[in-house]
């Protein structure tokens, strides 16, 4: 029997298809069609940094007319109640479905939010994802500054609870082998490669600047495949995530060939529904039995960034394949 089980994280998934934060898995009782139809995991959707203080100051707004006292006590409610309901959602989720609930934070500096952290671990989530998403355009920018942020929360998270701690990186590093072997020395059990920026666009006919395409597309893999092979082969005993692109059983197959432990889908399952789970893992299975591979573990890395193969993973191969195109 075809055995899809792997390991992310420390934790013990029965395939490697994992659906990503988004709307998909807001709520418990979406979760629990997501575990029906053969999710391996799910993580939750993602508690924005930006939100509570969003929402905290919105109910400042409203209320600007009490005393100092009252202000401070409706800031404090609000945070607690944005918390309540995404542990709300924790707690539910696993109650209704057995397999991995990852809880996803959202946040761009080491605050208070941290200390929720602890309070996800209580409500039984499994693990903890965290997106540290931000574009840096300061002109004064120091150099390194943004990678020292991710270690320095990963520190702190680390200290705060006991659970695996995931770091879902954006795409926008010079060097992410060299953070990730940074994070895997701070004690991170697993990246996702690589979160993604809200697409942009720019309305040629009304001048004015808009959302681009929202849902990925099949191209988007190259480039978390590329760096999950280079990573997988120079960084070891990390586990990794492709994220971005992963369409249908091939992209899944490729992640795992390149290193990966797992995917991360989102994009497919809002344009052909959660039973195309289903497909995802007939695909994934119909391609191990026609090369003889019996369990994930078989194939995974088994293309990686290792020795030689390096060659083939590198940017200059560009001018190997098309440098005499005209």
């Amino acid at each position: 029997m075809t055995d899809f089980s792997t390991s992310f994280a420390g934790l013990k998934l029965a395939n490697p298809i994992i659906i990503s934060s988004s709307g998909l898995t807001k709520t418990a009782d979406k979760v629990a069609r997501l575990a029906e139809a053969g999710a391996g995991a799910v993580v939750l959707k993602s508690l924005f940094e930006e939100q509570i203080m969003h929402e905290t100051g919105k109910a400042l707004e409203e209320n600007a007319h009490d005393h100092a006292e009252g202000m401070e006590y409706i800031s404090a409610y609000v945070r607690q109640q944005t918390i309540q309901d995404y542990l709300d959602v924790i707690r539910k989720s696993k109650k209704a479905c057995d397999i991995p609930v990852i809880a996803s934070i959202n946040c761009h500096s080491d605050a208070e939010w941290v200390n929720f952290a602890r309070d996800i671990e209580m409500a039984g989530a499994d693990a903890i994802e965290v997106n540290i998403l931000s574009l840096q355009t300061g002109t004064n920018y120091e150099w390194g500054s943004f990678e020292k942020e991710h270690v320095k929360i990963l520190r702190h998270l680390k200290q705060t609870v006991k659970i695996p701690v995931i770091m879902k990186l954006g795409n926008c590093f010079t060097n992410p082998v060299a953070l990730v072997s940074q994070l895997k020395a701070n004690g991170a059990d697993a990246v996702v490669l690589f979160n993604r920026f809200f697409p942009f666009d720019i309305d040629i006919e009304h001048l004015t600047t808009s959302a681009g395409h929202i849902l990925g597309c099949a191209s988007d893999l190259s480039n978390p495949l590329r760096w999950a092979g280079i990573i997988s082969g120079k960084v070891k005993n990390m586990d990794i995530a492709v994220s971005g692109g992963v369409q249908d059983g091939a992209g899944v197959v490729k992640s795992i060939l390149a290193g990966a432990a797992a995917v991360e889908v989102c994009s497919v399952i809002f344009e052909k529904g959660v039973e195309y789970i289903h497909t995802l893992k007939d695909e994934l299975g119909a391609w191990m039995e026609g090369h003889g591979f019996a369990s994930v573990a078989d194939f995974k890395g088994k293309l990686d960034a290792c020795g030689e193969d390096t060659d083939m993973f590198e940017r200059t191969q560009f001018i190997r394949h098309f440098g005499s195109k005209e």
